[in-house]
């Protein structure tokens, strides 16, 4: 098994997972497989939707006398006719619907390796929402006893080991944690179906986080039974990486169509809202009137285009950096998921998250509504603000949200008030929060889009932030034919603003005080003739900074990163890597995840680093794709793009 990131968006994940039966991209869905009656088949899955993996149920193959003979026979592949990955669970699902089912767990996780599954599944004990926290622990307790005793006999299938813990969040972690440390291949998240059958999302999004926390962040995550596509993006963001789905059947048979926001009873549409091919093959009284069987196949049909639709959107906003905005969304339309969003907003949840989340985006950061202030980005910057930012002087005056870029809208205010008086900061009063007119073309302040009002939630989280940000300072709120007579004499001189920009950003963006090393020289600042920018920064004629237009942030240069390595105490952005790969990094290779020792865990991704090898000597400069967990779980992927290295 092979499992690579390949790209990301909060603490979700695009990656490529290798089985013997070919290549999945995640995140995905798993349709499940009745082995006795399959409406659609496999193959013609694979053909309509572009199916790359299916789940059945091997207890079901097992208790069929001739179904089991048939798999041990000629393999599952064969069986349900199937060519691509196939995963297979265990009967854990059966044992909650039906009570003790006649299997012993180590049995049945031998089948599944005979009959060849790519993925087999430990028989879990399920933990049930209602349960006490005693009786989950014991359930817990025997679950990671099973899959110890699985892993003995898995032999090269991959085993998926369940987290179970009930809707206690240190069960599930506990439970994860040890999983973990057995080095299972796979960890599906059980027990949940109950949940997202009773719309308990709140419960749901803290079972996926407890989990998340203790597990391997190197291997795939599997919320189970998660049919409806309505939680897709939610559990995406939280990092799940596979879903299964009987769902597009059993609505199907009972005459309900899935939408994005939920589901429709075909008996009481007019019209079809939706143009798959289903629905644009019928109409909505041409669908009414098949009979039952033909009717339950065309809606399954369109129930898995909607499904691997939403799937197909949810990996474009995560290569596009707009994975919030759609969580966001889909949670508008539904009062439950509301809820569970709601609870994202609390600082230990946001806290988590941001240690995922890259440092800037493809796309402009778009307002949703109150919910998209709590972003873990804004989290970040905030933060970054009122612990890096330092003003350069003490007169500030705070100017009301405008056109961007800021410092082009309020251009002529800022000549006429520094011509007047000089030395002072000017601050913008944004929806986002305070913005220093020197950072007013880095990422998210420039590249974000909100009305022209916002709501009062918006409101009070960016006025905190505010009060805690001007604390101190002499504060002047700009009024249009305002003289600042106030501001004193002595305070005038002149102010570079350049130069103030790019330390501004520098210590934004590598921590505080780095414009002081960065910066202690004859500076030059080549800017570009088409706009004028800031493009390139040298310090006695040595090229130390790039300035991306996108973003607004730096690239670093290898003289850049020798200053700051001198500058910056290790472990201080430094990704240290084993010694015997400092002769491929020289000659220009990526660090690989496997290769590397430790790393500064305040590093995120897309963060500017430096290489270093055991003995904190500068190998590198280069940018992280991997966070610091990340980086120490994954054998597999790269880990750092180099950009250059010593000589």
């Amino acid at each position: 098994m092979k499992f690579e990131i390949k790209d990301r968006a909060a603490a979700g994940r695009l990656c490529k997972f290798k089985t013997k039966h070919g290549t999945v991209t995640t995140p995905t869905l798993l349709p499940v497989i009745n082995p006795n009656k399959m409406l659609i088949s496999p193959k013609e899955m694979k053909k309509l939707f572009g199916t790359e993996i299916v789940i059945t149920n091997a207890y079901i193959i097992h208790k069929d006398k001739n179904l089991r003979e048939t798999a041990l026979e000629k393999g599952v592949h064969q069986l349900i006719d199937y060519n691509g990955a196939i995963m297979t669970d265990s009967g854990t699902f059966q044992s909650y619907v039906y009570g003790d089912i006649n299997i012993d767990p180590i049995e049945i996780v031998k089948f599944q390796r005979d009959i060849g599954s790519d993925i087999g599944t430990i028989l879990d004990v399920f933990g049930t929402p209602k349960q006490t926290k005693r009786k989950a622990e014991q359930g817990v307790n025997e679950t990671i006893k099973r899959a110890k005793e699985s892993i003995k006999v898995k032999e090269n299938m991959i085993l998926a080991c369940t987290v179970q813990g009930s809707i206690y969040p240190d069960l599930r972690e506990k439970c994860a944690r040890e999983l973990s440390k057995i080095d299972a291949d796979f960890y599906p998240i059980g027990g949940v179906v109950p949940l997202m059958e009773n719309q308990n999302y709140l419960d749901l999004i803290k079972c996926i986080i407890a989990s998340k926390k203790g597990l391997n962040h190197s291997k795939p995550v599997h919320l189970f039974g998660a049919g409806h596509p309505l939680i897709f993006p939610l559990a995406v963001a939280l990092g799940c990486d596979f879903f299964d789905s009987s769902a597009y059947v059993k609505y199907a048979q009972d005459r309900r169509m899935i939408f994005p926001w939920g589901t429709e009873k075909l008996d009481n549409l007019n019209e079809l809202p939706c143009s798959c091919p289903v629905c644009t093959k019928f109409d909505a009284s041409e669908l009414k009137k098949l009979d039952t069987k033909d009717v339950t196949y065309h809606l399954a049909k369109h129930n898995l285009y909607i499904t691997f639709t939403e799937i197909k959107k949810i990996r474009n906003a995560i290569v596009n950096g707009n994975l919030w905005e759609l969580v966001e969304r889909r949670a508008n339309s539904n009062p439950y998921l509301l809820e569970a969003l709601n609870d994202l907003n609390k600082m230990e949840n946001k806290v988590w998250l941001e240690q995922f989340e890259p440092i800037s985006k493809n796309k402009a950061l778009f307002y949703t509504g109150e919910h998209t202030i709590h972003r873990p980005i804004i989290h970040r910057i905030h933060k970054r603000l009122l612990d890096r930012y330092k003003s350069s002087y003490d007169n500030v005056v705070i100017l009301p949200e405008g056109k961007k870029p800021y410092s082009v809208s309020y251009a002529k205010q800022i000549k006429e008030i520094n011509e007047k008086r000089g030395n002072i900061d000017f601050v913008i009063q944004s929806h986002l929060g305070p913005v220093p007119i020197h950072l007013d073309e880095m990422y998210p302040f420039a590249q974000s889009v909100f009305p022209t009002k916002v709501d009062k939630a918006t409101l009070e989280v960016t006025q905190k932030v505010f009060d805690e940000f001007i604390k101190k300072k002499n504060i002047f709120f700009w009024k249009e034919k305002k003289t600042y007579d106030e501001i004193h004499e002595s305070s005038i001189r002149t102010i570079d603003y350049d130069l103030n920009r790019i330390s501004a950003v520098a210590d934004m963006q590598f921590g505080k005080n780095a414009s002081k090393a960065l910066f202690n020289g004859e500076i030059r600042i080549v800017k570009s003739k088409k706009t004028g920018k800031i493009r390139n920064i040298y310090c006695d004629e040595k090229h130390i900074l790039s300035m991306r237009a996108g973003d607004g942030l730096f690239t670093l240069k290898m003289h850049g990163g020798n200053v700051l390595h001198k500058y910056f105490k290790y472990p201080k952005m430094r990704v240290i890597i084993q010694e015997d790969t400092v002769s491929f990094i020289k000659d220009g290779k990526s660090v690989f995840a496997k290769f590397v020792i430790d790393c500064d865990s305040n590093l995120r991704p897309f963060d500017e680093c430096l290489i270093v090898d055991e003995k904190d000597n500068l190998i590198a400069v280069g940018r992280c794709l991997l966070n610091r967990v990340e980086m120490l779980a994954f054998n597999w992927g790269m880990a750092v793009k180099t950009r250059e290295h010593a000589n």
